[in-house]
């Protein structure tokens, strides 16, 4: 009796990294009497998970007790054809178990030979299926031809059908043949399988390929399983494991603004013609329902308090939205906007209710108005908004009036429309509280930055506590939580010399002050203070050239006086003095970001801006496929919102719940000063949602988990052409890199002129300031972290915050660190670049020893 021997590849752990950035490419291979089949490969992965069956044929009558399984794991090559090996579990047959007693086992990986280095383990199920009802198909000999051409010259159709061996069935695929140009044909496409591969040993391995084609209609679908690769297309929109999905594919979305005629809810405001418009042209539409509450007048008081504590709450299908109450008014005005997404639309009717907040018990009906949504407009931008109106409430059977009135206007729009940012979603209706503010689009700014230099020069009379001691003196300057100091003074007299330059980063507007303090070292672990003084920040120039600016003197106070001692100070003539020279540096740019992957390059003072040489415009669409980042309700979900930063300008998509493939469909636009700069965007889930301290739910103490992140290089677009392209969201791991999911965008940079952009190109990539005066390696890193700082913590100040952990993942904030898979990376392509010359001399080496006499003649 025959059946199925199933082979079910869970998982591996802990394998060896072969790919020489401290990761791999693992597949599995199964042999079993002669037969190999081979699972899909998971890229840049040690802890791969596959969750795949592979099944032989298993013939109960033969003896089976001398035969194994053999199941090896290899790394699979992208660059070059091959393969490496990474251990391998040999499985007698004596072991395995029925259907329905089959357990988890973990299997140990063993090395092939006594040189090769393996570890880490496998997880398996091997079990005995009976065998399932499949169609039969003809059996082939083993020594017939490998395939069988036949040309159907009739439908212009190539069939090629590779046998196997008797135990697998036939797998034919259709390929059209070129020629002369037909009738429209109806194309639908083939079903494919590509989850495993079998081969007879005597085949030739290959790296299997999936093939989709497109059928005319009234052909026959088959199952494609081996193709040999030469016959691969491009146009397979299957998942194929062999090929390295981290790539950038390209995308069709449906871009622009498109007004369907009229169907279901379309009514009078629907157009009957399509409609291109320029706003938001690099998305996909998206229309939504509109509901602003404005006010109410004349509402009836309680008939208990003789008061009236009124809300609104609009009702459509299973959605509700609610406005806030107030406290013993009876003409409240609202002005909230609530926005219900048409792809959910449940109901036809929309229903405004207005109710009484009561303290204890059910709150009190006074009245509502229906709107039936085949009669609502369609507002267009840019036109104007639309008028809102006074209606008479209605009691709930609706058939008499009663009193009381409300101002409600009610439209179809997109999210072009101005109201979109600051409405009420339906797709986020589980949120409440402050978590609201924390689910809507938002744009920042970054504060404007400034170098401040500041020279220390000399002091004079400076007077040590001890008079018997050799004074040893330096100069401690502090801007917020940046403190600097001068080396000691290589004069050991009252009048000390430095001449040294601090430089701090500040920004706009100055909150915090220049503290300046002179210590006396009379022990390797205490200093003495002799003096200090406090500057504000804007009394110092502004110098937008290297043209130094004027010194001054500065008189110390004393440390010792307190806040009460003002008399004592007054009575104190003598004070020491320091000589200073500070100003604010307008001629540079302060780096806040990778100088890889710099974003602007502008200094810091408006006045030496040029003209921008461009507008760049990008379509925020959606994503697929994000791994769910924490459980709810025992189930995992995303929370997904994206950020983008360019320059100064920082944009927050609103934040699309419980969904793993996201649609924002939100459109940015900024300047280009320099196409020589990088756009950053990254995508975040959404920790801070309210639910009262509800880790699930994402409590106010949690931090926004990082998903991904995608860079875009303005110089590389092509000037008024538009890119779509899903972009893989990469995150190093301690294990490697792995794909979190993929990131749709359309891009579009517009150049304004071309002279401009050519003087651009042949402009210095920094202001002047930054080669006539240099700052050092070290003063770089240290400059660019406080600056780090400064954005992110004023950036966390704005409502809602742009939060801290957030904008140090935008801007690297740990690029600096030391990194063994970065050293790694490098010392390939140290090796990859000097591989020709190594070869060169190896050759002439083997040259003068005589290796080959030919060649050495």
């Amino acid at each position: 009796m025959k059946q199925q021997l199933v082979v079910e590849v869970i998982d591996a752990h802990d394998l060896m990294p072969k790919d020489g950035e401290g990761s791999a490419t693992p597949f599995v291979e199964v042999d079993f009497q002669n037969h190999i089949s081979r699972t899909k490969s998971v890229p840049k992965n040690l802890d791969p998970v596959w969750n795949q069956k592979l099944s032989f044929d298993f013939d109960e009558t033969q003896s089976h007790h001398c035969q194994a399984i053999d199941i090896s794991v290899y790394h699979e090559k992208r660059l070059t054809e091959g393969r490496s090996f990474l251990g391998r579990v040999r499985i007698p047959c004596s072991d395995i178990a029925k259907e329905g007693e089959e357990t988890y086992q973990i299997y140990q990986l063993e090395t092939k030979g006594f040189f090769s280095s393996v570890k880490g383990e496998i997880g398996l199920k091997i079990y005995l299926s009976p065998p399932k009802n499949s169609p039969i198909n003809p059996k082939r000999s083993p020594l017939d031809p490998a395939c069988d051409i036949q040309v159907k010259p009739k439908n212009n159709v190539l069939t090629i059908s590779a046998s196997k061996h008797s135990s697998s069935s036939f797998s034919v695929a259709e390929f059209p043949i070129r020629g002369p140009a037909k009738e429209p044909e109806i194309e639908e496409p083939i079903e494919t399988r590509g989850e495993t591969t079998q081969l007879h040993k005597q085949q030739t391995m290959q790296r299997p390929r999936i093939l989709v084609q497109k059928r005319p209609h009234g052909a026959s679908s088959s199952m494609n399983k081996s193709i040999p690769s030469t016959m691969n297309t491009s146009n397979s929109p299957a998942n194929i494991s062999n090929q390295d999905n981290d790539e950038i594919r390209d995308t069709n979305p449906q871009l622009g603004e498109q007004w369907p005629g009229g169907r279901s809810y379309s009514g009078r405001g629907w157009l009957r013609s399509e409609r291109h418009t320029s706003t938001y042209d690099l998305v996909e539409q998206m229309f939504y329902l509109y509901v602003r509450v404005m006010k109410a007048r004349d509402l009836p008081p309680s008939s208990i308090t003789g008061s009236c504590d009124p809300y609104v709450e609009v009702k459509l299908g299973n959605y509700k939205g609610r406005t806030k109450h107030f406290d013993r008014k009876q003409n409240p005005e609202w002005n909230q906007v609530f926005a219900f997404s048409k792809e959910r639309i449940q109901s036809s009717t929309l229903e405004v209710f207005v109710k009484d907040n009561e303290m204890l018990g059910r709150d009190e009906y006074l009245g509502r108005v229906v709107f039936d949504l085949n009669e609502v407009p369609t507002r267009v931008p840019p036109d104007s908004p639309l008028a809102p109106q006074w209606y008479r409430l209605e009691d709930r059977r609706g058939t008499s009036r009663v009193r009381g009135e409300i101002m409600v206007a009610v439209w179809m729009g997109t999210q072009a429309d101005e109201a979109f940012p600051e409405a009420w979603h339906s797709d986020a209706a589980s949120v409440f509280g402050e978590g609201v503010h924390n689910v809507r689009s938002k744009v920042y700014v970054s504060p404007k930055l400034w170098y401040l230099r500041l020279t220390v020069i000399e002091a004079q009379d400076v007077i040590p506590t001890d008079r018997n001691h050799v004074p040893d003196v330096f100069v401690k300057a502090q801007v917020g939580n940046q403190i600097l100091r001068t080396k000691n003074s290589s004069t050991s007299t009252a009048n000390p010399y430095w001449n040294e330059d601090l430089v701090f980063v500040v920004a706009e507007p100055f909150e915090e002050q220049l503290l300046i303090t002179i210590e006396d070292r009379v022990h390797p672990s205490k200093e003495d203070v002799l003096g200090q003084i406090s500057l504000a920040l804007d009394a110092f120039d502004k110098r937008l050239d290297h043209r130094p600016v004027h010194s001054r003197w500065f008189n110390l106070e004393k440390y010792s006086f307190g806040v009460l001692e003002a008399d004592r100070r007054k009575e104190h003539k003598f004070s020491s003095r320091v000589h200073l020279r500070a100003s604010l540096e307008g001629g540079y740019h302060v780096l806040d970001e990778s100088t890889l992957y710099i974003s602007d390059q502008r200094p810091t003072a408006k006045q030496l801006w040029k003209q921008p040489v461009g507008i760049l415009e990008v379509g925020i669409l959606s994503a697929q496929g994000l791994l769910p980042m924490k459980l709810k309700d025992g189930r995992g979900n995303t929370d997904a919102y994206c950020i983008a930063k360019y320059g100064q300008k920082w944009v927050r998509t609103r934040t699309i719940l419980d969904t793993c493939n996201p649609k924002w469909n939100e459109q940015y636009t900024w300047e280009v000063y320099d196409p020589c700069t990088v756009i950053t965007l990254g995508v975040f889930d959404n920790c801070h949602l309210g639910g009262g301290g509800d880790k699930h739910n994402g409590s106010n103490g949690g931090r926004d988990s990082r998903i991904g992140k995608v860079r875009i290089r303005i110089s590389t677009l092509e000037a008024h052409k538009l890119y779509t392209h899903s972009y893989p969201l990469l995150i190093l791991h301690p294990n490697g890199v792995k794909k979190m999911g993929e990131l749709q965008l359309s891009v579009r940079f517009t150049a304004v002129s071309l002279a401009n952009m050519i003087h651009v190109y042949g402009s210095p990539l920094l202001p002047k300031m930054h080669y006539l005066q240099p700052f050092t390696v070290n003063q770089i890193e240290n400059l660019r972290y406080q600056a780090m700082n400064i954005v992110a913590t004023r950036l966390s100040r704005a409502e809602p915050p742009l939060r801290k952990e957030v904008v140090e993942y935008m801007l690297d904030v740990d690029s600096h660190v030391w990194s063994m898979r970065r050293s790694k990376a490098n010392f390939f392509r140290i090796m990859s670049l000097l591989a020709g010359m190594i070869s060169i001399s190896r050759w002439f080496r083997e040259v003068c020893n005589w290796r080959n006499p030919v060649t050495s003649v």
